[in-house]
């Protein structure tokens, strides 16, 4: 998942006057994000901070921060507030980056050596766990900047809570890949749970952090859990249309692992007998990573499963941006409905 949203800030925003300084605050506070994952881990002098910084910088497309940031002036809050929260949604996501790739056994993220690879398993553990911990000592910074005791509690508890849903939703898929279970419906779940489970944490924090209502913070989580669903299928997409050069890690990490992507499982439920074996064969197999990931993507063709798997990814998003319409109209709204939409029209 590497490589950069691009979108227009300035579309389909508040008033033309408006509009150039809000794009400038973004830019700014998107500026301040980066800066701040660079800064974190500098006073430092050890392998630990080291390995951290490796992790962090140079910062991939910091989606989640602006995410969390978006949402806290969707509620008409003071992002400013909340920038040392979404510094840490930036640590929280890169620890479980690193924990994934611990997992797949991967030498690649964002096109770099992996923390696994260039540090071993057994120091990435331990970063992956001090990241965990850096979101949380973000979250509390925001007493710091403005925010509320008892808003930092409530947004410290639904951090965890979505955190404890990331860790069930990686249980389920390890289950998934070891039953070779095509089941749709268990798929959804776990996107549910690993990938858009953060995505809603960090919205509900930022809306939460910024004073916004309850009423507020359940559209934004709505939002969030679709937009983090559509996120991960077009994700799945692009393992079998990309390459690992624009993917940024091994295009054939999937087949390695005998991950159950949506893509595959829409494959199998519409291919005949003789192609559902033959995907059995290339999720178990041990042969050439890279001919089993042929055969399969020459399959994911026949069935139109390519095509039927980003159909459910714009139909997430569009339920979606349905739920932004509960807030009222800002320039931050309006650049979240954005991100939404790039989310499943990225190539990278």
């Amino acid at each position: 998942m590497s490589g950069h949203v691009t979108i227009d800030p300035l579309a389909d925003g508040a008033g033309a006057r408006d509009r150039p300084a809000s794009a400038a605050g973004h830019e700014a506070r998107v500026g301040q994000v980066a800066e701040g994952l660079t800064e974190r881990w500098q006073a430092e002098s050890s392998l630990l901070a080291a390995m951290c910084a490796h992790a962090l910088v140079p910062a991939g497309k910091l989606f989640r921060p602006i995410l969390l940031l978006e949402s806290a002036g969707a509620v008409g809050g003071d992002p400013a507030v909340v920038l040392p929260a979404a510094v840490g949604a930036e640590s929280g996501h890169v620890a479980s980056l690193v924990h994934d790739d611990i997992i797949d056994n991967d030498d690649l993220r964002r096109g770099r050596p992996s923390v696994q690879h260039k540090f071993g398993a057994d120091n990435a553990i331990i970063v992956g766990d001090a990241l965990i911990f850096d979101l949380f000592v973000a979250l509390a910074e925001c007493r710091h900047t403005g925010a509320a005791p008892e808003r930092i509690v409530a947004a410290l508890d639904v951090v965890a809570r979505c955190g404890i849903d990331l860790c069930r939703g990686q249980s389920l898929e390890a289950e998934l890949c070891e039953r070779v279970d095509f089941d749709l419906d268990a798929y959804l779940t776990m996107v549910r749970l690993k990938t858009a489970a953060l995505f809603r944490g960090v919205c509900e924090c930022g809306a939460l952090l910024a004073g916004g209502d309850e009423e507020s913070v359940l559209a934004l989580g709505t939002f969030a859990e679709n937009l983090g669903c559509a996120f991960q299928i077009h994700d799945d997409v692009m393992s079998y249309t990309q390459g690992t050069d624009v993917m940024g890690k091994p295009d054939t990490s999937d087949i390695r692992n005998g991950r159950l992507t949506l893509p595959v499982i829409m494959a199998y439920r519409a291919a005949d007998p003789p192609d559902r074996v033959a995907i059995t064969e290339v999720l178990v197999g041990d042969g050439d990573p890279e001919g089993r990931r042929a055969t399969l993507v020459a399959i994911l063709d026949r069935t139109g499963a390519i095509g039927a798997a980003a159909a459910l990814a714009r139909d997430y998003c569009e339920r979606a941006i349905a739920a932004l319409r509960m807030l009222p109209r800002s320039a931050s709204r309006d650049r979240l409905h954005g991100f939404a939409q790039a989310a499943i029209d990225r190539d990278r």
